[in-house]
């Protein structure tokens, strides 16, 4: 896996999970009020006395918290683009817990590794089942630009990309796994990933 692409997905994670971040809403928007009220439940987890000598189950907690809210299908589904409708439904269902391992074990160790910054969510477009809500990342030296991709299913709102700066997170997998399958094969990539999730 391309490294340096990698690491802008950990930023994303990590920007969503900070210690003492501070956020600014432009509207009580039901989307928008979604999104930051998981963020605000990371932020209180982080921060419980009751868990601060207990990791594991810290973590658990954030991990929970933060799957209510990501969509890992349509992550995957759009990650893999082409390449998804030729898997069988046990495949697409082994791809998408492998997908969750990947992002889940990737960031646990940043947890608490940023602090200070300041969320504005600054604007929410929404087209049907779709939405955008458009947030910036203040810290001291720089201010990050990071676009939530929204989808609606089932009555709720959750996360199927990224953007970072005009980065997607989506692109940057689909362009890896496409590159994997193309010179290698599926299986290549599936292991992996595999061996990814087994080094972290």
């Amino acid at each position: 896996m391309n490294r340096k692409r990698f690491c802008i997905h950990m930023v994303v994670i990590s920007l969503m999970i900070n210690l003492t971040v501070v956020s600014v809403c432009f509207s009580g928007s039901e989307i928008t009020s979604q999104l930051k009220n998981t963020i605000d439940k990371v932020i209180s987890t982080v921060n419980d006395e009751a868990l601060k000598n207990d990791l594991p189950a810290r973590r658990a907690i954030l991990r929970k918290t933060i799957n209510a809210r990501f969509n890992y299908r349509q992550m995957v589904r759009r990650s893999l683009a082409k390449n998804w409708d030729v898997r069988s439904a046990e495949e697409q269902q082994v791809f998408i817990e492998l997908f969750k391992s990947l992002l889940e074990n990737s960031y646990a160790n940043k947890l608490e590794s940023f602090s200070n910054e300041k969320i504005n969510y600054l604007d929410e477009v929404v087209k049907g089942e779709y939405a955008l809500v458009k947030t910036e990342v203040v810290r001291k030296a720089t201010t990050i630009g990071v676009d939530y991709k929204l989808i609606r299913e089932n009555g709720v709102w959750q996360v199927y990309d990224f953007v970072v700066e005009g980065v997607s997170m989506i692109r940057n997998y689909r362009a890896q796994f496409t590159k994997i399958i193309r010179n290698h094969s599926y299986e290549v990539l599936v292991q992996k990933l595999t061996d990814k999730i087994n080094a972290l």
